[in-house]
């Protein structure tokens, strides 16, 4: 028996993931939190763009989303894997509230929902992630202080991500960056454009 992508994705877990997507179209754009010419690709580029590098993730680990924005990747995460203790951190005020209505909506309690700026965030997690959020330089300084000795960041990039590793490679080792890898998800769901992430271990 064939297993649809959203499927191997979620599992028995997909309904939520299809609420989810349903909130996202609907009041995700009405709040200017997701463009309206996005509601056709949701899934393809969106939904499991992001839930395809959870695999990387370890079992209950915690997990921090950086400039969560509309929940992408971490309450994808928080759907896809129950285990996780997934800390969503937004600094404005709009894109916060939805988080935290979307979080309620979905029953997810497994999510927190924090409204600050990465640099005001003292507590470090197993885990952290972002996606679209700014060049991996400027990510590195925020994201990496939140990062577990032998923990890591894993940021959703585009098809740029290894020249942009070339360049903050300096900033990310003054940050106690230890290995970086490139790495790609996804293909196997036969996503158009598989997930790339940067890997950036911390010493």
């Amino acid at each position: 028996m064939t297993v649809s992508r959203e499927t191997a994705a979620f599992g028995e877990r997909l309904p939520l993931a299809e609420r989810y997507a349903e909130i996202l179209a609907t009041t995700g754009v009405e709040r200017g939190l997701i463009g309206p010419r996005e509601v056709d690709r949701l899934w393809d580029r969106h939904l499991l763009n992001c839930a395809a590098p959870v695999v990387r993730v370890p079992e209950n680990a915690t997990v921090a989303d950086v400039g969560a924005g509309a929940g992408l990747p971490g309450l994808v995460w928080a759907i896809a894997r129950p285990d996780l203790h997934v800390t969503l951190i937004e600094p404005l005020l709009r894109r916060a509230t939805f988080l935290e209505e979307a979080s309620a909506e979905l029953g997810l309690d497994n999510v927190t929902v924090l409204r600050a700026r990465a640099e005001e965030v003292s507590e470090k997690y197993d885990v952290v992630t972002a996606r679209a959020v700014a060049a991996l330089d400027k990510l590195g300084r925020w994201c990496m202080p939140l990062v577990k000795p032998g923990g890591f960041l894993l940021a959703l990039k585009g098809r740029s991500a290894a020249e942009e590793v070339e360049s903050a490679r300096a900033t990310l080792k003054r940050l106690k960056a230890g290995d970086i890898v490139v790495a790609t998800y996804g293909q196997d769901w036969g996503l158009e454009v598989p997930t790339t992430v940067v890997e950036v271990q911390r010493r």
